[in-house]
């Protein structure tokens, strides 16, 4: 098929014109906006300082620990500098600042956010060990690094929090939805999470920005922590959406809790597929009530209801 040059250039001309509509999506900046892929080169380089005998370098010929990650500090402290450069111009303190301002801001939020590196390792060392205590298919620790999802967004939601507190915009939501893609767990960087999270499988898991979640929490695939409504848009932006998630909390798969007053107490247990939009009391148990199973045996045989008996410590929720 030959190609007709005159119908491309008509293609193309429609396409100039159709972008000169003032509209968001027509905007072209050339250097105004964060590069993704040296945002993701970050996060592995930040994997290699979180776990030094882990995930090696590359890159480089090194012959000592201190040598390496020597070299790639150097390397995060420019890149990192450049792309807060270039997203702080979306903070709204930043909007008018000159480069001078804009540089000087940069570079002493990369500065404390290395500082948070040890205070990061600190946290994810009890997940990992979480992950071992929650987990009878984990035989070391070692497969729990190098290989479960859960670890990997939890280690991402990490250092994304720790941006997101020194009010850098973008990188932070670029690096926890590059986790979402690969792991199907999708945490706000804005959630704050305590000691010893466990997520098990994690697959669907959705935890949004205002999320408070104690130490000791384990969730289970397809758990949502979210808000109640959003019909205010953004006249909800910056108030308490999501619920609060106190220490030694269980979430089974499919549970769904919603809303910025929900408070659970400490040491409840949350049955799979429950829906609650209200607070649970401290060391509750919750399910949804009256539960069956059904089943037959063949095609001679009835089908036979069963309900599902459960300790009568359990607290019922509809």
């Amino acid at each position: 098929m030959a190609i007709n040059e005159s119908e491309i250039a008509s293609v193309v001309n429609g396409l100039m014109e159709d972008y000169g509509k003032g509209r968001v999506i027509d905007e072209i900046k050339m250097f105004d906006y964060p590069d993704r892929a040296v945002i993701i080169d970050l996060l592995e380089k930040l994997k290699i300082i979180i776990y030094p005998g882990y995930h090696r370098n590359g890159n480089y010929r090194t012959y000592t620990v201190k040598n390496n990650i020597s070299i790639l500090i150097e390397d995060i402290i420019y890149n990192l500098i450049k792309q807060t450069s270039i997203v702080l111009k979306y903070a709204p303190e930043y909007r008018d600042a000159d480069e001078k301002t804009i540089s000087e801001a940069s570079e002493q939020i990369t500065f404390d956010f290395l500082d948070k590196i040890p205070k990061i390792r600190e946290y994810i060392e009890t997940d990992i060990q979480a992950f071992y205590d929650g987990d009878p298919a984990a035989y070391n620790k070692d497969e729990i690094i190098c290989t479960y999802p859960g670890l990997y967004a939890i280690f991402t939601a990490r250092i994304a929090h720790e941006l997101f507190l020194l009010g850098v915009p973008l990188i932070p939501r670029i690096m926890t939805e590059h986790a979402h893609s690969l792991t199907g767990i999708d945490i706000h960087p804005g959630t704050t999470i305590g000691k010893y999270f466990f997520i098990d499988h994690g697959t669907g898991i959705v935890i949004g920005e205002t999320t408070v979640i104690g130490n000791n929490v384990k969730v289970y695939q397809g758990v949502t922590l979210g808000a109640l409504s959003t019909r205010g848009g953004q006249n909800l932006r910056g108030k308490k959406r999501h619920p609060t998630i106190h220490d030694n909390v269980t979430i089974y798969s499919g549970a769904s809790i919603l809303g910025g007053d929900t408070v659970i107490g400490k040491n409840v247990v949350i049955g799979g597929n429950a829906f609650i939009t209200s607070s649970i009391p401290e060391g509750a148990r919750v399910s949804v009530k009256s539960q069956e199973l059904m089943y037959n045996y063949d095609s001679k045989h009835p089908v036979e209801r069963k309900d599902i008996e459960l300790d009568e410590t359990w607290f019922y929720m509809i």
